[in-house]
């Protein structure tokens, strides 16, 4: 849509082929159905944002940045509020009306479209050694002759709105090498099974470590989710961006994620805490002083971890399990055994290579006249609402030059 927003702006003929009854399918679902258009924050923080290929998106960023979108909703009649952490929401709540406001955009410029409609091939014509787009061959046989064709196909997140990853076979076809597609802003399959007796609980302030042996690959602080296969939240789902290096790791089992449930306490501090609590509650079951400093569904996990009975009581407790308690509480080891699918990925990592593609223009360096927008490159950032300013900035900036 943006794409085809910014062509017709330039006063293009367009044609916008969408293979679902309705546009807007995944927009539609995005930030929980209320779409976090894009986030407030400055240039530089924006790109600090971006997990894979951030350089490439210097040019199209300065040319359509999140201020850009922002107003081009705001001018089309829809009002936009920002909320915690610098995240735009349409004021109203519903993706919906971002849907609508981009459509009704489509159509003031007179953007054809056309619904149910998929293609199948691309065709291109040769000339002097150089190919050349040429049009599309559709699914049922017809052709579409063009000037330029941008291929905004999505990555294979989500696969139910459309973006199975045939963007990536069309690619693929006239040339484009594919980095190999992976889930990101995913949760994280554990082995260990008390995740599932702690399913539904939500920790929030918490602050997790993932690591390769030594090596810490990501540090955050924030909300933290228990399922039924693992944990979720967005600190883990921030964290599932971080994987893209360590992908063989991640599948021999090499990742462990640290949960510190007092970041706000050293274990000094914390070792103190203890003493006091001891000395007030020391003829009471432990599980009742922990249940002092943990949500109470957590205690039975947090003490087995411990090697702790819970019906011991506090003035039986000795040196050690307490230094192995506070241990524990400032680092809960858990092993990562994988990620979940495409269906719950928010985003993929992986797709048309950026080497291919010109970041000035989003043009094709190996042919000529089709352009990459979105999703489908090899491009993706953390959550809140980074991802889809990479739509609308790519889209914008290919449909400029297309």
């Amino acid at each position: 849509m943006m794409a085809a927003i910014s062509a017709s702006g330039e006063g293009k003929r367009v044609i916008l082929l969408e293979r679902n009854e309705k546009l807007g399918k995944k927009l539609f679902i995005t930030g929980k159905g209320r779409c976090n258009i894009t986030n407030a924050c400055d240039a530089e923080e924006f790109l600090s944002h971006v997990a894979t290929n951030s350089r490439f998106l210097y040019s199209s960023f300065s040319r359509f940045n999140n201020d850009d979108m922002i107003r081009l909703l705001n001018d089309a009649g829809l009002k936009t509020k920002v909320e915690r952490g610098q995240r735009v929401f349409p004021q109203s709540d519903h993706s919906s009306d971002v849907i609508g406001t981009l459509k009704r955009i489509c159509d003031r410029n007179g953007v054809q479209i056309h619904y149910h409609t998929k293609v199948e091939k691309i065709l291109l014509h040769h000339d002097a050694g150089n190919a050349f787009f040429a049009g599309v061959q559709l699914s049922d046989g017809k052709t579409i002759k063009g000037d330029s064709l941008i291929l905004a196909a999505g990555g294979c997140s989500y696969t139910s709105t459309g973006s199975d990853g045939d963007g990536y076979r069309l690619a693929r076809s006239v040339g484009h090498s594919i980095k190999p597609p992976y889930p990101s802003l995913v949760p994280f399959i554990m082995k260990e099974n008390w995740c599932r007796e702690l399913m539904g609980l939500t920790l929030k302030n918490v602050s997790i470590r993932v690591k390769q042996q030594k090596k810490v690959i990501y540090e955050g602080f924030g909300e933290f989710l228990f399922t039924h296969f693992g944990v979720s939240g967005p600190l883990v789902l921030t964290a599932s961006t971080c994987l893209g290096k360590y992908q063989k790791a991640l599948e021999d089992g090499r990742l462990t994620l640290i949960l510190d449930l007092k970041p706000s306490l050293t274990a000094e501090q914390l070792e103190k805490r203890y003493l006091r609590e001891f000395d007030i509650y020391r003829n009471k079951n432990i599980s009742n002083v922990i249940e002092r400093m943990l949500p109470r569904k957590m205690v039975p996990v947090f003490l087995r971890e411990a090697g702790v009975p819970e019906d011991k009581k506090v003035r039986d407790i000795t040196k050690k399990e307490r230094r192995r308690m506070i241990e524990i509480m400032k680092g809960l080891e858990m092993h990562i055994a994988g990620v979940r699918g495409f269906e719950e990925a928010i985003v993929t990592r992986g797709g048309v290579s950026v080497k291919e593609v010109s970041p000035t223009t989003m043009e094709s360096k190996l042919v000529k006249n089709i352009f990459f927008a979105g999703e489908i490159l090899d491009v993706d950032a953390v959550t809140g609402g980074f991802n889809l300013q990479i739509a609308w900035s790519t889209g914008y900036t290919a449909g400029f030059f297309a």
